[in-house]
């Protein structure tokens, strides 16, 4: 076994037994003020007896925790499938552009006053859908008179987020006081959800994205080697694609329905791990959702605690800690970024 390996491995095991040992920590809930350290023998026998710590933690912590892992595991993994696939260090649902359309298509819904339809929310579909027609427009964008490259999708991305950006704030201009105070805490970015609805309601498509991302790991890795040499091992670079591009937008739309739009992760992730585990998408994808559940996980710990009593929304501090590193990459990579 290779010191990387061990490395992995080890790091893997600190962010299970971090995810597990998050939900415990919090506010004092007597006081208001301080940290307290729930005891596991008070959320067990809260079960049958008291339940009040039982409920803090099965219905308030623990979901947040799930909602975070879930969510930090999706967008990593989809970064990373969109590096490989346009051979772009920037690629990543925040920069092309895919969150902003999501976020778009949600806030309307809820603005329109049809975020619940049947008893369904509806902003997790309109989130798909925001994020699938995005992908297909940026992807009709760059191929428009010129072959698919990856800086054509980036600068098509941010294309479509300057426009959504400019009609999510149409959408607030028109809005009340209170609707306004409820998008701009939704775009921040949050886990402050309450039981496992929103979760359960994102799980399916979700896991539909990241198993079609590993059913055409291989085909991924030759796409990024480029077209031909796809094509020479028997893969269709468009069938690639298309299955990559709708696996996004599953994962992207269904995350940003539980926690509005989370950027950088997908960015920070994937190149972090890349320098340990590989480019292969066999490897690496498996790695980054663990890695990526345990950093969004980290940062909400981090949002929770920093300012407490007061939360500030997760999103704040994912931009905080990838913001830097998205200017070191410019600074480190300017001509390969920019080459054909």
């Amino acid at each position: 076994m290779s010191f990387r390996t061990i490395v992995v491995v080890f790091l893997s095991l600190m962010t299970v037994i971090m995810c597990g040992v998050v939900p415990l920590i919090g506010i004092d809930p007597v006081t208001g003020e301080g940290l307290a350290l729930l005891s596991i023998a008070d959320v067990i026998s809260g079960l049958t007896q008291e339940p009040t710590q039982a409920s803090r933690f099965f219905l308030l912590r623990l979901p947040r925790v799930f909602a975070g892992a879930l969510v930090g595991a999706s967008l990593a993994a989809a970064g990373s499938a969109l590096q490989a696939i346009l051979r772009n260090p920037l690629a990543e649902p925040y920069t092309l552009g895919i969150s902003s359309g999501a976020s778009l298509a949600a806030l309307a819904t809820i603005r329109w006053g049809i975020d619940h339809i049947w008893g369904i929310n509806s902003v997790g579909i309109a989130a798909m859908l925001g994020a699938m027609t995005t992908m297909g427009l940026i992807t009709y964008l760059a191929t428009y008179k010129r072959s698919l490259s990856g800086n054509s999708l980036i600068l098509a991305g941010i294309t479509i987020s300057l426009f959504c950006g400019a009609a999510t704030l149409l959408i607030q201009y028109t809005a009340s006081f209170s609707e306004i105070y409820r998008f701009v805490h939704w775009m921040m970015g949050g886990l402050d959800v309450t039981g496992y609805q929103a979760i359960t309601q994102s799980l399916v498509p979700i896991m539909i994205g990241l198993g079609l991302l590993f059913y055409f790991a291989r085909p991924i890795n030759t796409l990024s080697a480029g077209t031909t040499a796809t094509a020479m091992l028997g893969f269709s670079p468009a069938k690639t694609r298309f299955w990559v591009f709708f696996a996004v937008s599953l994962i992207v739309g269904s995350s940003i329905a539980i926690a509005g739009p989370i950027g950088f992760v997908g960015l920070v992730i994937p190149h972090w791990l890349r320098g340990i585990v590989g480019p292969d998408q066999r490897k690496l994808l498996p790695v980054c959702i663990i890695f990526g559940a345990g950093f969004v996980v980290f940062c909400d710990t981090l949002a929770r605690l920093i300012f407490m009593p007061a939360e500030i929304p997760v999103g704040i501090i994912t931009a905080l800690l990838g913001g830097p590193f998205f200017l070191v990459l410019l600074a480190r990579l300017p001509n390969k970024i920019w080459s054909n």
